[in-house]
């Protein structure tokens, strides 16, 4: 694969967005050095933006971004990647218009007044992804999932899991507890104070039980914890001011507005019938991601996250989408004890100072103890209000140390993913996409998990470069591949 080698500028980060993405076809995918793991067999699949304008136009923010899948494939052949956009409605329409014709998170639809309320919000599919028995859901919180095949990445249209109706919300962040096959998820109901809509899947993506939660206002949901027996919600002190949206002076994420007054609310459900256990208000802060929840001996609910202080996060995510930013939005690993009956605050405290996101455990651990925590981060040094996230790392929650990727300047990695070894389970390996800005190429990354600053044990040619990306799932191989 050849290689030709870009003059690098500050923002070298921005090659990866500054074109819309290319797919590609199912391909074999090169070798670059090492060798691929025997015990790793099954699929990676990624979902972020592919593209952040139309027509010369650019998105309001990058959540606005079509989203677009990669999908490699690990058999015992070789190793086989795809990368499609899904083709949403919003997607196919505006191909053949060649120009943005809605409104999302971070923009107003374009033209008059009146196309606020004729254009509906396009369904971005382009935050994360859900692999189920037959299926691959792509996932976005402001509407229904759609359903794409495994193999292909061909969209199937949208699916509401035999359950939710057009309106429906059903967020990117679903908790699978591997070891009932349950699935948790949630959606929130807009009006003029807002539904958070609870349910429990089957393994195979059925809705098989539901919820309803009035909330105060319409604050902004991403993300939840599976811990134990209970799912934990925190409802940052952020509003929507709905008269702004309707009107179409401003856009949601220009709408939504900072109210430390109201604290973050913490709520307690009960996994088995999905009710309320409690409610509490807390100090304020705000959080995109969770990383996991338990419930200790002492009976204690403990809920790790990335905290931010306050809503600037939003600020420079909008800012990722230009190229170049320069908000400071830093966040920390933090841990909460939670009193489960009174959902009550016990301690807070931070458990690493290094801004991170994205933080996760490995899936067979979700909802229980983990001693490892991954996440991305930045390099030390980094002015992380020029940068977007350039490294990633696992935290020992026994030892207290953080051991980071080893990754060249000017590299960026995706979230890293911990995949566990087929044939030695207590052996994982850590997965992840990163754009090379010095060659301005991407590639897969495949570390051992106990060996993150030694070289990748196998790096994989990638055709075409792959714009930064959200969230991504490894779907185990159920045959000996």
């Amino acid at each position: 694969m050849t290689r030709t080698t870009q003059p690098l500028t500050h923002e070298t980060w921005a090659g990866a967005i500054d074109q819309a993405a290319k797919e590609f076809p199912p391909t074999q995918l090169p070798i670059v050095s090492g060798q691929v793991p025997e015990g790793l067999r099954g699929t990676l699949y990624r979902n972020g933006p592919g593209r952040l304008e139309r027509g010369g136009i650019p998105v309001g923010h990058w959540f606005d971004g079509d989203g677009a899948i990669l999908a490699a494939h690990f058999t015992g052949a070789g190793v086989t990647g795809v990368y499609r956009y899904v083709q949403t409605t919003g997607y196919q329409a505006e191909t053949a218009d060649g120009k943005l014709l809605y409104g999302n998170y971070g923009m107003t639809a374009p033209g008059p007044i009146w196309n606020q309320w004729l254009k509906p919000i396009k369904n971005a599919a382009n935050t994360s992804v859900l692999a189920l028995p037959d299926k691959l859901l792509a996932l976005w919180e402001g509407g229904n999932p759609h359903s794409l095949d495994l193999q292909t990445l061909e969209t199937r249209g949208l699916d509401n899991l035999d359950s939710l109706n057009q309106e429906s919300t059903y967020s990117a962040h679903p908790k699978v507890d591997h070891q009932t096959g349950e699935i948790f998820n949630f959606g929130v109901s807009l009006g003029r104070n807002s539904i958070l809509n609870i349910y429990k899947s089957d393994f195979t993506g059925k809705i098989r039980q539901k919820a309803e939660l009035p909330l105060q206002g319409i604050p902004l949901i991403h993300d939840f914890v599976l811990a134990g027996q209970y799912l934990i919600f925190f409802i940052p002190p952020l509003r929507l001011n709905v008269f702004s949206v309707l009107t179409g002076m401003k856009s949601y994420s220009d709408s939504f507005e900072w109210k430390p007054q109201l604290g973050t609310e913490i709520l307690i459900i009960d996994r088995e019938n999905l009710s309320l256990v409690s409610r509490s208000q807390a100090e304020p802060w705000y959080q995109w991601h969770f990383a996991n929840g338990y419930v200790d001996g002492s009976g204690a609910v403990v809920v790790d996250f990335a905290r931010y202080s306050d809503f600037q996060t939003n600020r420079y995510l909008r800012e990722v989408a230009t190229g170049k930013t320069h908000t400071l939005a830093k966040s920390t690993l933090t841990r909460v004890h939670l009193q489960s009956q009174t959902a009550k605050v016990i301690s807070i405290h931070e458990l690493l100072d290094r801004s991170c996101e994205f933080p996760n455990v490995p899936t067979a651990n979700v909802g229980k103890v983990s001693r490892y925590t991954y996440m991305s981060s930045f390099r030390k040094g980094t002015d992380i209000s020029k940068e977007i996230l350039n490294t990633c790392g696992r935290f020992d929650h026994q030892t207290e140390t953080f051991t980071e990727a080893n990754l060249p300047e000017n590299c960026y990695p995706s979230e890293p993913l911990a995949v566990q070894d087929r044939k030695n389970p207590a052996k994982s390996w850590v997965l992840t996409v990163v754009y090379d800005g010095n060659c301005h190429c991407s590639e897969i990354w495949v570390f051992d998990s106990d060996r993150l600053d030694a070289e990748p044990v196998c790096r994989l040619g990638l055709p075409s470069v792959i714009p930064h990306s959200f969230h991504g799932n490894f779907k185990a191989s159920t045959t000996q591949l």
